[in-house]
């Protein structure tokens, strides 16, 4: 009887696994930077591996003309749903999954729109442009608040040129590289 009791209890610790649950966090905000520009943006989570993000931020822009070196800054708004596969992968090799830090796949959706612009050069128009980039990209923590993000994506533009008195928008392919370092709230 001794026998069967210690073999049961051997086979139900054998099944009764510890696992932590690989998920993205319930919610996640901060600001990031980079070459070009500062974003502020909050990550949803809509499931286990799937977060929408938000973000608000001010893409950079500069020129030269004649002698002088001419900078913009314009308002950009971004919807990103990001899909988060390699967070089971990070969980068994105990790296860290907090802060959404993985690998991700997304389709980056922006719009820059003409509502304000910051620039050392007057009378400065831009024309607001939307951008649909599929994207593969990283995110690791530095410390507990401080990460660094890059991605790499080809996709759609289209400048909407029509709303500035022209005959014809114009589409073409957008590129989206971006290298930024941000700080997590």
């Amino acid at each position: 009887m001794k026998k069967i009791i210690v073999a049961t209890v051997l086979v139900l610790l054998s099944f009764s696994v510890k696992s932590q649950n690989a998920s993205v966090e319930n919610k996640v905000f901060g600001v990031q930077t980079g070459f070009l520009g500062l974003y502020f943006h909050g990550e949803t989570k809509l499931s286990d591996k799937f977060a929408l993000r938000g973000e608000l931020g001010l893409d950079f822009g500069f020129w030269q003309s004649n002698v002088y070196y001419n900078f913009v800054l314009v308002p950009v708004i971004v919807i990103e749903p990001r899909f988060y596969y390699n967070l089971e992968k990070r969980v068994k090799k105990s790296k860290r999954i907090d802060g959404n830090s993985g690998n991700f796949i997304s389709i980056k959706t922006s719009f820059n729109p003409d509502l304000f612009i910051i620039s050392n050069h007057e009378n400065v128009s831009i024309i607001p442009t939307l951008q649909i980039v599929p994207t593969w990209g990283i995110r690791r923590n530095l410390g507990k608040h401080f990460n660094y993000e890059t991605g790499l994506g080809i996709g759609y533009y289209k400048e909407f040129y029509k709303q500035n008195g022209y005959s014809s928008n114009e589409s073409g392919t957008a590129i989206n590289l971006h290298l930024r370092i941000g700080y997590r709230f």
